[in-house]
């Protein structure tokens, strides 16, 4: 053992202590992976422009595309919405796959997906099932087969998981156990963390498209005033995990996002298409009152303000304030959101989820912040926009989408009934 030593050979316990060291490493990217990944800052990026103008290319196109399903209305934000959640979903299911492993388990893949759309049928079915039934009351079949789907949905959807449960029980197979349950805990975490927080948007878009375009807009906006103030100013780091991300592109992005909110808030706010909460699954335009929230307060310009100043009277949407703090959550948590998907992607040494966008990399690394917005944009709303006390236009909607047609005509009849009776009593 001694003769190893002096003749420079690698001792047994060294070796072992080599082995063991490299078992007990950390799961820290390597610092060569973390230069290849970029981990100085764009301001010092050689090939910043290049870059540049592939994002901006990219960036052009969502938007442009974005805008066009904005403008064909709800249900067609809802498709993308899916559509998107599918994208994810399906970059998420192939992050710890193994090919060798899936090619022993036949139709292993095939119960993700089987997890994936119960889910979704579990979670659109209770957003949208009172507006399903509205859409289809002046057909009696298909009212009364959508309110056996509403009455029946919860325990449709317990038993279609029970059958992918007892699926994977009896495809388990030895010495494939370890990856088998670990696809199953990964499968319910995309379910739980990604597809949950993202089906909170389509709950906005129904309360108005208002309620999800800001929120997302802001989102945007924020990432592009990050990028830009981090592009041409960024030198000071600002997390660890995501090296690119500089204090100055934040605090930048966070006063251009704030400002940006309440702006828009005013433009926005002046559509009906916009504000109107869509009712039941139809396509047909909105019209409606839009509430005080939308209709604009009116304020002097102080005397004080030159006379070059071009306004002597500024109107402001009440809903604007609201948007301070949307604008606010958006520029300095929801990046957190980012931060967590770049600790993920360092943990597990890759530097996207995918590649489907130039630039950009896959559909979850735009959505990562967009998913913490959504949950909140929704707390927000039934929080503090929703209004808390009763009002004939609340009862008149509650009725309107829990209550069949039949229940309908049962209510306003022992209505009549009871208000014939007070009008006897007291005449």
């Amino acid at each position: 053992m001694q003769k190893d030593n002096d003749s420079g050979g690698p001792s047994t316990t060294s070796g072992l202590t080599g082995r063991l060291r490299r078992r007990r490493g950390s799961n820290e990217v390597p610092s060569e992976v973390v230069k290849a990944n970029g981990s100085h800052l764009l301001v010092d990026d050689t090939k910043k422009y290049k870059s540049m103008l592939i994002r901006i290319y990219s960036s052009v196109w969502m938007i442009g595309g974005f805008a066009f399903v904005i403008y064909m209305g709800h249900l067609y934000i809802w498709a993308m919405v899916v559509v998107i959640q599918i994208f994810m979903a399906r970059e998420l299911f192939n992050l710890l796959r193994r090919a060798h492993e899936d090619s022993r388990l036949p139709g292993f893949r095939l119960l993700n997906w089987h997890f994936f759309f119960t889910a979704m049928l579990f979670v659109y079915g209770r957003i949208l099932n009172q507006r399903l039934a509205n859409t289809v009351t002046s057909d009696k079949f298909l009212h009364k087969l959508v309110i056996g789907f509403i009455k029946y949905h919860m325990v449709t959807c317990y038993f279609l998981y029970i059958a992918g449960f007892m699926w994977f029980i009896l495809t388990l197979k030895k010495k494939m156990y370890k990856y088998q349950f670990g696809q199953y805990a990964w499968t319910h975490m995309i379910l739980i963390v990604v597809f949950t927080q993202s089906s909170f948007t389509v709950a906005n878009i129904f309360e108005g498209i208002f309620w999800f375009l800001l929120p997302a807009s802001l989102i945007v906006i924020n990432d592009i005033a990050a990028y830009f103030f981090g592009f041409f100013l960024g030198r000071t780091p600002l997390i660890k995990i995501s090296p690119k991300k500089t204090w100055e592109g934040f605090i930048g992005a966070s006063f251009a996002t704030v400002v940006s909110a309440f702006v828009l808030a005013n433009i926005l706010g002046r559509f009906q298409w916009l504000t109107c909460p869509r009712k039941d699954l139809s396509t047909g335009w909105l019209r409606c009152d839009p509430g005080p929230l939308f209709k604009p307060d009116y304020f002097n310009v102080p005397q004080w303000v030159p006379l070059w100043f071009p306004w002597r009277e500024i109107s402001v949407l009440p809903v604007q304030w609201h948007a301070l703090a949307l604008g606010l959550f958006s520029s300095i948590i929801a990046p957190f959101g980012g931060f967590f998907a770049s600790g993920f992607k360092r943990a597990f040494k890759f530097k996207d989820f995918g590649d489907s966008i130039p630039g950009h990399g896959g559909i979850t690394d735009r959505m990562d912040c967009q998913m913490v917005m959504a949950v909140f944009a929704y707390i927000y709303h039934q929080s503090f926009v929703v209004p808390q006390s009763l009002s004939i236009e609340a009862i008149m909607d509650q009725i309107l989408m829990n209550l069949t047609f039949e229940e309908q005509r049962a209510l306003f009849m022992k209505l009549e009934q009871i208000i014939q009776e007070r009008h006897f009593v007291e005449s």
